[in-house]
């Protein structure tokens, strides 16, 4: 039996940095123009759900116009404003969204993300029973970080796929 090449190079991913590069992948499903996000939910070391942000399913995609601001000029929707124009959905949302859809418990999960929750997602986080979350760039919402602290939820910041 041969090891892959991580193992014969001693560089097997641990199993944060492991979810991390998946989550990496998810997010090249991403169809928004202005930022692509991937999340997945992980629980007793599985991958239960998976997310990335973009249009509800049978919309158009941003590329196909489907979005007024992610194809509006940045000086018309600068980013972090504007945020009911945006018709796509949010990386954790999917990923909330698709355990419910297919029957999948969440609580008690771990969530890693590609960006830090929006105040929306994170007040779906809080109920959906999300009790950790992974994280590696920033969204500017300080709200959403301040909700997740209060309601113990217990938030990883991550560099380049490992932990800070």
């Amino acid at each position: 039996m041969t090891k892959d090449v991580f193992q014969r190079e001693g560089k097997r991913p641990g199993w944060d940095e492991y979810f991390m590069n998946v989550a990496h992948a998810v997010r090249q499903r991403a169809d928004c123009t202005r930022r692509q996000v991937g999340t997945i939910l992980v629980k007793e070391k599985k991958i239960i759900s998976t997310g990335y942000n973009g249009t509800p399913k049978g919309t158009k995609n941003c590329s196909e116009e489907g979005c007024e601001r992610c194809n509006g000029s940045e000086e018309k929707y600068p980013r972090g404003t504007h945020l009911d124009k945006c018709v796509c959905s949010h990386a954790e949302e999917n990923a909330i969204v698709q355990a419910a859809l297919h029957g999948v418990a969440t609580n008690g999960s771990t969530m890693y993300t590609t960006n830090s929750p929006c105040t929306t997602c994170a007040k779906m986080i809080i109920n959906a029973g999300i009790k950790k979350i992974l994280i590696e760039g920033d969204y500017p919402d300080e709200l959403g970080a301040k909700l997740l602290r209060e309601a113990g939820v217990e938030i990883v910041k991550m560099q380049g796929g490992k932990n800070a």
